[in-house]
C-alpha cells in the first residue's frame, strides 16, 4: 500500500514524545519488482500493471507517474485485471483471496475469500462485473459494489452438470475451468468456458443456451505442418490427418484470433496449436458422427514426438483496415524440449475460410532471462479493431523489454529481431548504466534559480517514443501539481552517480521525480586520464550550486548548476601544474574543473567555507584540500591513520581553540593554539579513528586519533552539538569528571535495552565543551566528549553493543536543525530507530515488511538521506523514497501523490463509447424498414438466435446485472429489464376464431360472461398467483381484445393500417437518418479525438 508504518511503538516513556512522530511512508517508487511475474493493462487509462510473486502490484503510466500497492499477504497473483475504465484492479492470489484495489486512493478496498480453487477469471470490459470459474466446472459472477466498496456474489451460476446436459455431452469427472473469455462485441452476454480436457463451450448468458461446442468429438483437422521455415510454409505441404481433434487433451492457453470473436486459438499441454471456427455451428449429428468438417485447423511449431506445452497464446489484429481475416499469433512454448527459449510470432492469413489458412512468415524472439508473461499494448485512441502499439514481453528477474508493434507487423522471416528490442525506459536507470552512488540534497532558502528551475520544466515535459516513431503507449495517471505551487521552485535534488562515470539529477520536490541534468564522463573536446572511471563519490553545495564528483581513478570533477558560468575555458589542476583549455559548450551545465591529486579512488567529499573550497577523502588514507575559486591545491597530507586505512567520512564543525596541536609534516613550522582555525576537519577512517584537522593548514589538532580498544569497522560519524541533545541529558554530561573509584558503580549500571543491546557507562566523565562526537561502528554505537577526541582517549559517555552487524546509519533533525533520532540499517535487513543522545531502541522494522525487499551485498552502498527525514534505497532495477517523520513530511503524503485514475479520460471515452453504441444502433436502423416489418409480423420469433451473428445486446449494464440477478435454468419470470419488444403482437400471433351463434337465454349469456372474465383473468395472470404484478400489454393487444370485442377480422384491418402508417413512418426516418448521417460521423471523430486529447494534453494544462 502507497503509505505504511513502518515501527511499532515502543513501551519506553522515555522517547514516547519521539514516537509521536514517527510515520514512515513511501513517497515514491520506480522500477520494475524483480519478483515481478504477471501484467495487466488498461486501454482506456492506459496504465500498466505488474503483479510479483510476495503481493506487491506495481502501476505504471505516463509522465514519471508509477505507484506501488502492497498486499496484507506475500503471496504470488495467479491472476490480474482492470475493471477497465472504472478505477479499480481486480487481484487473485494463489490463495484464492480476490483483492480489489482502488486506484484513485491507491488502497485495498476489499479482500473477498472465495470457497473453492480459483481457476479461471475474467472481467466484462466497461463494467464492474466479472467470471470466475473454479476447479468444480462451475462458473459464477461477481460484481463490485463501488458505493459500499464489497463484492457481491451474484445468483447467476453455470453449474457444470446443467452446462453439459444443455450441450449434450457428459464428463467422466469433475472438469476444472482452465480459461473463460467474452466474446467480442457481446457485451458479456456470451463467454466461451474451456474445460481442463478440452471441451470448448461458447455460452449465452441471456437465453442460458449453449450456442457453439467444440473439442470432444472426433475431427478431421486440417494439419499445417510443422511451421518452421517459409519455404516449408510456402510448399503447401498439408495432410488431412483424421485423429482425436482434442479428446482429452488438456487446454493451456487460449485467445481470440479474429475481432469479431469468431476464431479461437487454443493451445495445448502436447505442443499443439489448434485455431477453431466459432461461428459455425454444425448440426448435432454431424457431431456425434464425427463427420469431417473445415472448422479447425493445427499448428506445429516443431516436429518432434516431445514438446513443451503452450503457455501463452496472444493475437495481434491485421493492421489493414475492415480485414478480420489475418493477423500476428505469440507464442510461448510449443517448440522441442530441450530448445532455446524464444517468443514465436506468427503471420497468418486466411482469404475466404479457416480451411485456407497461410503462415506468410514465422519470427522467434530471443528472450533475455526466462520468461515470465507478455502482454500487448494497443494503440492509443483505438477501441475495437485495435492494432498493436508495442508488446511488452516481462523476464526474470524483473526485465522488461518492448517491442515496437509497427516494427514487428512489417519484419519478415530474414529479418533480425533481436535488433528491435528495446529497454523499458525507466525514471531512475540502475542497471543499465550500473548505479554505483546516490546523494540527496535540501536546497536552502533562496539557492534555487531560474536556471534549475527551467531545467526541471524541460524535463517535465519529456515524453519517450519506440524505435519507428510509435508514439509512448503508456499515459495514464494525473500528477498532483496543486499541492507544490510552482512559485516555490525546486527544493530537493536527487543525484546518482553511475559506473560509466556519468551524473544524473532529478527534481524531487515532489513524489513525481524529474530528471533534470545528464552529465557525461567525457569533457567536451578533452582527453583525461581516468575520465570514465566509475562515481564513487558525490557532494553538492547548495549556498554556491556546485557539484562535485569523484571516481575510482581519483579525479574530481565540478560542476556550477547556474545559468552564466563562463563556458569557454576548462581548467585542470593536478600537484604537477594547472592547465586551461578553451571549449566549446553548448547551452547548459558543463564541467568547468577537473582536479587530480593522487591515482587512489575517492571515498569522501566535503565542501567547507561556503563551498570555495572542498575536502577530498582517498582510499589510501589521505586528506586533500581543494579551492575552487583560485583553482590551486591548498594542502594534501599524508596517510593520517598511519594504518592506510580509507578516508570513509569527513565532517566540519566549529570547535574551541584550546587544543593541542601536531604539526603536519608538509609545514614549515609550527602553529601554536591561537593560530588554528575555528572550523575543524573530522575526518574517519574505516578502521574507526576519528582525526581533527586544521581546514586551513592541513595540521593535526588531536595529538592521537581517537581509536576504540575493540576493533571495529566503522560506518559513520556525527559531529552533535549541545542543541541536538535534551537539557537533562546534556546537563548530565557537562557534570564534573566522576573518580576512578566509581568504575563499580558505573559497571553495575549496566542494561539491556529492549532489543538486547548492552548499554555500557564509561569509567572515567571528562570535562569539555558543549560538542560530542558519535561513532558508528558494524558492532557498537559509541558517544565521546569532544575532549576525548581531542586527546585520543576512547573513554567513551555511552556505549552500545549492537547484536547485529550494522551497515549504514543516518542522523534525523527537526527544522530548528535539533537532531532527534538516529536509524541504523542492518546486514539481515533489519531497521532501528534510537533516541539521541542515549541511544535506547525507540521502534524496529525490517525491509522485508516496508518494501518485500530483502537486503542484498553492497545495498548500503547506494542508500541516502538528508537531514529532515527522506531516505533513498536502491534494490536491483528499484529505487524507493522513504518519508521518516511525521512532522517533516515534506512530500506532502498523502494528498501530493499522483492520481493513478483520470476521471476527465474516463468522462471523455464513456461518452465516446456510449455515443458510439447508439451511432451503430442507428446504422442498424437503415436496413431495418424491411427488418422493421418482418419483426412487426412475426413478433418474437424474430428474436431467435442466428448461428452467425451475434446475441442481441443489452442497452446498458443495469439490464446486464439484471440478468445476473436470477437464476438461470428456473421458470421464473422474465426479467423486468427484459426487452419489451419481445411483447408486442404480432399478426401471426392473433388467433380468428369462428364466430358462435348467440343464445337467447340470459343464463347463458350470464356463464359467457363469467367463463370469460375467468379466462382474461387467467391469462392476465398467466396462471401465476393473484398477487403477482399483471404483465403491460400492449395498445394492440387492449384493442383487440376490448375495442373490436374480440373481432379478429376488425384487428386484424387495424393492424393493418397500422402497418401501413409505420412504413411510412419509417420511410420519413429513413431520410432523416440520411441528413443526420454525416453530422453523426463528425460528432463520433470529435469524440475520439476528445479521447486523444485529453490523454495527451491533461486537463490542469488547457
Amino acid at each position: 500500500m502507497f503509505a505504511k508504518r513502518l515501527f511499532h511503538k515502543s513501551t519506553s516513556q522515555s522517547g514516547s514524545k519521539i514516537l509521536l512522530d514517527l510515520d514512515l511512508q513511501i513517497a515514491a517508487h520506480y522500477g520494475v519488482p524483480y519478483t515481478a511475474s504477471i501484467m495487466a493493462f488498461d486501454p482506456i487509462q492506459r496504465l500498466l500493471a505488474i503483479g510479483t510473486l510476495d503481493g506487491r502490484i506495481k502501476i505504471i503510466g505516463g509522465d514519471n507517474i508509477e505507484g506501488l500497492l502492497i498486499s496484507p499477504k506475500k503471496l504470488p497473483f495467479k491472476s490480474l485485471e482492470f475493471l477497465q475504465n472504472q478505477g479499480f484492479l481486480v487481484g487473485v492470489s494463489n490463495e484464492n483471496d480476490i483483492q480489489v484495489w482502488d486506484l484513485e486512493c491507491r488502497r485495498l478496498c476489499e479482500c473477498f475469500q472465495w470457497e473453492s480453487n480459483i481457476t479461471a477469471f475474467s472481467a466484462i470490459q466497461g463494467t464492474c462485473l466479472m467470471y470466475i470459474g473454479d476447479d468444480s466446472g462451475l462458473i459464477s459472477v461477481l460484481k463490485y459494489n463501488a458505493e459500499e466498496g464489497k463484492l457481491l456474489k451474484l445468483p447467476y451460476q453455470i453449474p457444470p452438470h446443467d452446462l453439459t446436459e444443455a450441450a449434450g455431452i457428459s464428463f467422466s469427472s469433475h472438469q476444472a475451468i482452465v480459461g473463460i473469455l467474452p466474446q467480442p462485441y457481446t457485451f458479456g452476454t456470451r463467454v466461451l468456458i474451456a474445460y481442463e480436457n478440452g471441451v470448448i463451450v461458447l455460452w449465452d448468458v441471456s437465453e442460458c443456451q449453449v450456442v457453439t461446442v467444440r473439442g470432444y468429438t472426433e475431427l478431421q483437422l486440417k494439419d499445417k505442418g510443422n511451421v518452421g521455415s517459409p519455404a516449408e510454409v510456402a510448399g503447401d505441404q498439408q495432410d488431412n490427418v483424421s485423429e482425436h481433434g482434442a479428446d482429452e487433451r488438456e487446454i493451456c492457453s487460449l485467445c481470440w484470433a479474429s475481432d469479431t470473436g469468431s476464431i479461437l486459438a487454443v493451445g495445448y499441454i502436447n505442443g499443439d496449436i489448434l485455431l477453431w471456427n466459432i461461428s459455425a455451428n454444425p448440426s448435432t449429428k454431424e457431431q456425434q458422427a464425427g463427420i469431417s468438417t473445415n472448422d479447425v485447423v493445427k499448428l506445429q511449431l516443431a516436429s518432434g514426438d516431445r514438446r513443451l506445452p503452450v503457455i501463452v497464446l496472444h493475437w495481434s489484429n491485421n493492421s489493414k483496415p475492415n480485414n478480420d481475416r489475418g493477423g500476428q499469433l505469440f507464442i510461448y512454448g510449443g517448440d522441442e524440449m530441450g530448445s532455446d527459449e524464444v517468443l514465436t510470432i506468427l503471420s497468418l492469413e486466411w482469404s475466404s475460410g479457416i480451411e485456407n489458412l497461410r503462415c506468410i512468415s514465422r519470427m522467434d524472439l530471443n528472450l533475455d532471462g526466462s520468461f515470465a508473461d507478455m502482454i500487448l499494448i494497443p494503440k492509443l485512441g483505438s477501441l475495437g479493431k485495435a492494432s498493436t502499439a508495442a508488446v511488452f514481453i516481462l523476464t526474470n528477474p524483473g526485465q522488461l523489454n518492448v517491442y515496437d508493434g509497427d516494427l514487428l507487423a512489417n519484419l519478415k522471416s530474414e529479418g533480425k529481431p533481436s535488433q528491435q528490442v528495446e529497454k523499458f525506459p525507466v525514471v531512475v536507470p540502475t542497471i543499465d548504466p550500473l548505479l554505483t552512488v546516490t546523494k540527496f540534497w535540501w536546497l536552502s532558502t533562496g539557492s534555487s534559480n531560474a536556471f534549475v528551475e527551467k531545467a526541471s520544466t524541460k524535463g517535465a515535459g519529456a515524453t519517450p517514443s519506440l524505435s519507428a516513431g510509435t508514439k509512448w503507449p503508456l499515459t495514464g495517471g494525473v500528477p498532483n501539481e496543486l499541492v507544490f505551487p510552482k512559485e516555490n521552485g525546486v527544493v530537493r535534488l536527487f543525484v546518482a552517480g553511475y559506473q560509466d562515470g556519468s551524473v544524473r539529477i532529478w527534481d524531487a520536490t515532489n513524489p513525481v521525480v524529474t530528471l533534470m541534468f545528464i552529465f557525461e564522463a567525457k569533457v567536451a573536446n578533452i582527453e583525461l586520464e581516468g575520465q570514465n572511471s566509475a562515481v564513487s563519490a558525490l557532494e553538492f553545495c547548495s549556498k554556491s550550486m556546485t557539484l562535485a564528483v569523484g571516481n575510482e581513478f581519483g579525479l574530481v570533477r565540478i560542476y556550477k548548476l547556474q545559468d552564466g558560468t563562463d563556458r569557454s575555458s576548462f581548467h585542470f589542476v593536478s600537484e604537477a601544474k594547472h592547465e586551461v583549455h578553451n571549449t566549446q559548450h553548448g547551452n547548459g551545465v558543463h564541467c568547468f574543473a577537473a582536479f587530480f591529486i593522487l591515482n587512489s579512488p575517492i571515498r569522501a567529499l566535503h565542501f567547507v567555507n561556503s563551498g570555495d573550497r572542498f575536502a577530498v577523502g582517498y582510499e589510501n588514507g589521505q586528506v586533500a584540500m581543494l579551492d575552487i575559486s583560485s583553482m590551486s591545491i591548498v594542502f594534501h597530507t599524508g596517510c593520517l591513520s598511519g594504518t592506510n586505512s580509507p578516508v570513509i567520512s569527513i565532517a566540519t564543525h566549529l570547535t574551541l581553540q584550546s587544543s593541542v596541536i601536531l604539526n603536519s609534516p608538509k609545514q614549515s613550522s609550527p602553529k601554536s593554539a591561537k593560530d588554528h582555525s575555528e572550523e575543524v576537519l573530522y575526518i574517519l577512517t574505516k578502521d574507526a579513528r576519528v582525526i581533527m584537522v586544521d581546514s586551513i593548514t592541513g595540521s593535526m589538532i588531536n595529538l592521537h586519533p581517537l581509536h576504540p580498544k575493540k576493533e571495529s569497522a566503522a560506518i559513520s560519524m556525527y559531529v552533535l552539538d549541545e542543541n541536538d541533545a535534551p537539557s537533562e541529558v546534556a546537563g548530565e554530561k557537562t557534570s564534573a569528571d566522576v573518580s576512578t573509584d566509581n568504575s563499580a558503580e558505573n559497571e553495575s549500571k549496566q542494561s539491556n535495552n529492549s532489543s538486547g543491546s548492552k548499554l555500557q557507562e564509561p569509567e572515567h566523565h571528562f570535562s569539555c565543551d558543549t560538542s560530542y562526537v558519535l561513532l558508528c561502528c558494524d558492532n557498537a554505537l559509541r558517544l565521546y566528549s569532544l575532549k576525548s577526541v581531542l586527546q585520543g582517549d576512547s573513554n567513551f559517555i555511552r556505549k552500545v553493543n549492537l547484536e547485529k552487524n550494522c551497515c549504514w546509519t543516518t542522523l534525523f533533525k527537526k527544522r530548528d536543525e535539533k537532531a532527534c533520532v538516529l536509524v541504523l540499517l542492518y546486514q539481515t535487513g533489519g531497521i532501528e530507530i534510537r533516541s539521541l543522545p542515549d541511544l535506547e531502541v525507540l521502534s524496529e522494522s525490517s525491509l522485508m515488511s516496508i518494501l518485500r525487499w530483502s537486503f542484498k551485498a553492497n545495498m548500503d552502498k547506494t542508500i541516502c538521506s538528508y537531514d529532515y527525514g527522506q531516505i533513498a534505497l536502491v534494490n536491483g532495477g528499484e529505487v524507493a523514497f522513504l518519508s521518516l517523520l511525521a512532522c517533516e513530511n515534506d512530500f506532502r503524503i498523502p494528498d501530493s501523490l499522483p492520481c493513478l485514475h483520470d476521471k476527465v479520460v474516463a468522462a471523455a471515452a464513456d461518452a465516446a463509447i456510449g455515443f458510439s453504441s447508439y451511432q451503430k444502433k442507428k446504422q442498424d436502423t437503415a436496413p431495418g424498414i424491411l427488418g422493421g416489418l418482418i419483426k412487426g409480423l412475426k413478433g418474437v420469433k424474430a428474436e431467435k438466435f442466428n448461428v452467425s451473428g451475434n446475441s442481441v445486446r443489452p442497452s446498458s449494464t443495469q439490464q446486464l446485472e439484471e440478468i445476473f440477478s436470477r437464476v438461470p435454468f428456473s421458470d421464473s419470470a422474465t426479467p423486468s429489464g427484459s426487452n419489451p419488444e419481445a411483447n408486442e403482437l404480432s399478426i401471426d400471433d392473433i388467433e380468428i376464431d369462428d364466430t358462435l351463434p348467440a343464445t337467447s337465454t340470459s343464463s347463458q349469456i350470464n356463464k359467457s360472461k363469467t367463463k370469460d372474465e375467468e379466462m382474461e383473468r387467467e391469462k392476465l395472470f398467466e396462471g401465476g398467483q393473484t398477487d403477482i404484478k399483471p404483465r403491460v400489454r400492449t395498445t394492440q393487444e387492449i384493442l383487440t381484445k376490448y375495442r373490436f370485442n374480440g373481432d379478429a377480422a376488425a384487428a386484424a384491418a387495424h393492424a393493418k393500417d397500422k402497418l401501413v402508417q409505420r412504413q411510412e413512418k419509417l420511410e420519413r426516418l429513413s431520410k432523416r437518418t440520411e441528413e443526420l448521417q454525416s453530422g453523426a460521423e463528425n460528432f463520433a471523430e470529435m469524440a475520439n479525438e476528445l479521447v486523444k486529447t485529453m490523454e495527451n494534453k491533461k486537463w490542469w494544462k488547457l
